[in-house]
């Protein structure tokens, strides 16, 4: 059955408690594609698989497929939001070790959002082989050093200590921060010998927007949005890549329409943004009072703030993800990846957030409490330094 966008319009709305999104959220909104979508009929129908599909990444695939007139069909456990998607055929299996129910099946574009270990990529590539294309979402974790300046021709990541594991029988656990890249440069490798030439290996940074389980941007929209003083590390000007999942997920489909192979960047905006613009852009569509103080990471760090969790998406230099490095994207860019406004981006994620409820306690960022503590800290720290001033002037 083709899974249209009108279907996916009228069966999403009807399917009440079993819908892709919550009640106070329209489809259309969660979509996003209005502005560029050239409607299903000038799009070639395409048999699309995706591995997973039911978390963040995947139902905006599902999403953008659902767009472009596609049919679509997912393999997963069954176990995470299983609810989603009623209309879709779903095969269940287990990708590190049931694919039987893969057998025999060829599809126009694989999508794998799900492999973190080269043996699963293995397992997968070998079963879906007769397929047209696969397009495998990597990391630009694949580099090993995010400090430098770094594009697709820069070395991937490598394991230090090979010997250590039993590549047959990884699991999840051993998926560590010291291993995530190298096994995702694996993973892409494993694909690409099973299947030569039909390949893209995605390698997106930070994936922003709509249902980002991991609030590493939602945080500053949301805190901003809250108005009064906030903590920001650093300076104004270091910079900072992510992407729309909608760009993402859009841009995923149109290299499966075109069976676009290569290895891509999938990272933005087209000019790297600075944090100061970020937050301003922030408080502009929010509406809010917000006013920045910006704290030299030394200050932070003796007042035992946790940069990284306490400041995500920011990072100071020297820490792995310093953004005054640009990871190049001019290849996605050819390949058409486009994105929309930063704007657009904040609202959409304040929009959604807004639905979570005021009970929602964000995953990651600085909590209010000790946002209060370090104010109360740096404030004293100015008067004391004032009275020092004025004692000296006196004398």
């Amino acid at each position: 059955m083709t899974f249209s966008r009108r279907d996916f319009l009228q069966k999403s709305a009807a399917a009440g408690a079993a819908s892709i999104l919550p009640a106070d959220t329209c489809v259309r909104e969660f979509l996003g594609l209005q502005d560029r979508d050239q409607g299903p009929d000038k799009t070639p129908k395409l048999k699309i698989l995706i591995l997973g599909g039911t978390k963040f990444v995947g139902p905006a695939l599902v999403a953008a497929a659902a767009a472009r007139g596609h049919t679509v069909t997912l393999f997963n456990r069954g176990r995470t939001n299983p609810h989603l998607f009623p209309e879709l055929e779903k095969l269940k299996g287990d990708r590190n070790n049931d694919l039987k129910s893969l057998k025999s099946r060829v599809f126009d574009a694989v999508i794998d959002t799900s492999a973190y270990l080269p043996n699963q990529a293995e397992l997968s590539a070998a079963a879906l082989k007769d397929s047209s294309f696969y397009l495998f979402i990597s990391s630009i974790s694949v580099y090993p050093d995010l400090d430098i300046d770094t594009n697709i021709k820069t070395p991937v990541h490598r394991l230090k200590n090979p010997e250590a594991y039993d590549f047959e029988k990884l699991t999840m656990g051993d998926v560590k921060n010291n291993t995530y890249g190298p096994f995702k440069a694996l993973c892409e490798e494993a694909i690409e010998e099973a299947m030569p030439g039909r390949v893209a290996k995605v390698r997106p940074g930070y994936i922003v927007g709509r249902k980002d389980p991991s609030d590493r941007f939602t945080y500053w929209p949301a805190r901003v949005a809250k108005g009064g003083r906030v903590v920001v590390p650093g300076t104004p000007d270091l910079t900072i890549q992510y992407i729309d999942v909608r760009d993402l997920a859009e841009w995923c489909i149109a290299l499966c329409e075109k069976k676009k192979a290569g290895t891509f960047n999938a990272l933005g905006p087209n000019k790297p943004t600075a944090m100061g613009e970020f937050l301003k852009t922030c408080k502009s569509v929010s509406k809010s009072d917000a006013t920045f103080e910006w704290v030299a990471e030394d200050k932070l760090k003796n007042l035992k703030v946790s940069l990284g969790r306490s400041f995500p998406i920011w990072s100071g230099k020297g820490k792995g993800l310093d953004r005054a490095a640009i990871c190049d994207n001019s290849h996605a860019v050819a390949a058409g990846l486009k994105f929309r406004s930063l704007e657009d981006t904040v609202a959409d994620t304040l929009r959604f957030h807004k639905g979570r409820g005021a009970s929602y306690r964000m995953r990651t960022g600085l909590s209010p409490k000790k946002e209060k503590a370090i104010f109360e800290a740096l404030d004293a720290a100015r008067q004391k330094k004032s009275q020092n001033k004025e004692k000296s002037g006196a004398n």
